[in-house]
């Protein structure tokens, strides 16, 4: 029995690899992007409903051709490489949110939330041309799809777990079972969260590039970013790299993404 369900536990996870577009890495996609999308919008639109618009209308509508014109080159290139079908999972939307946080995120599907807080960071178009861009490659990487399968197969590895140690003392089970938890949250789920910041960041600058902006302003982006991190966490215990990590990584991206760039 134990063996049956490890043998099916693989089969599930060789059928449902798929390709992260320019930088190839294999990631697991267990949830359908009907699944993820219809969330995906539900979530969306009770977020918007909830937190007010901006009221900067120069502000909103760079914003919105700053996000028009990196989606645009997105969807070309996957049309161009053969990935047509992807381009039908996007209804790109970009809203400017009165909120002094300094943040940003894209929902799957292109759901796309900027807050005023990052603004005074971005300083021009092209500062907003990074954060979008990494944002949007969130989307298209299906970062979330393969977060939600992450913890599909950590659920499943807890059960077989489990499982596997029915013949042995209740005290030994539960402990095995609390390093197994320790080990699968530092172990697995924030590493990866930081994998998918990084891969973003690559896949951003090349976006961006695409789309007529220069990549070098992402680490003066990043390096204001850093002047305005206070009592960060360690990167171990963060889903986020940390700064300096950061910057030396998109330092390192910066020739291929300038592959991409014509002026």
């Amino acid at each position: 029995m134990k063996k049956i369900i490890l043998f099916a536990l693989l089969g599930i996870l060789l059928v449902s690899c798929s390709t992260v577009l320019l930088t190839g890495r294999k990631q697991l996609l267990l949830v359908s992007d009907s699944e993820v999308l219809t969330s995906s919008f539900q979530s969306y639109k009770q977020f918007i409903d909830s937190v007010p618009a901006s009221t900067n209308k120069t502000q909103t509508a760079l914003v919105k051709k700053v996000g028009k014109n990196i989606s645009t080159v997105v969807e070309a290139y996957l049309n161009a490489n053969g990935m047509s079908a992807e381009v039908a999972n996007f209804a790109w939307e970009f809203n400017l949110v009165k909120d002094t946080s300094v943040n940003a995120f894209c929902m799957p599907g292109g759901k796309v939330v900027v807050f005023e807080g990052i603004l005074p960071i971005t300083k021009n178009e092209v500062g907003l041309a990074v954060v979008l861009g990494h944002e949007i490659a969130h989307a298209v990487a299906k970062h979330s799809n393969e977060r939600m399968s992450q913890q599909m197969v950590l659920q499943y590895g807890a059960s077989i777990t489990d499982a596997l140690l029915t013949d042995k003392p209740a005290t030994t089970r539960a402990t095995i079972n609390t390093i197994y938890g320790i080990g699968a949250q530092y172990g697995v789920m924030l590493p990866y969260s930081r994998k998918h910041e990084y891969e973003a960041d690559q896949l951003g600058l090349i976006f961006l590039a695409m789309a007529g902006y220069d990549p070098n302003e992402a680490i003066t982006f990043w390096e204001r970013m850093a002047a305005n991190s206070k009592g960060a966490p360690m990167e171990f215990m963060s889903t986020h790299p940390s700064d300096a990590n950061r910057i030396a990584k998109l330092k390192e991206l910066l020739p291929e993404a300038l592959k991409y760039y014509k002026k």
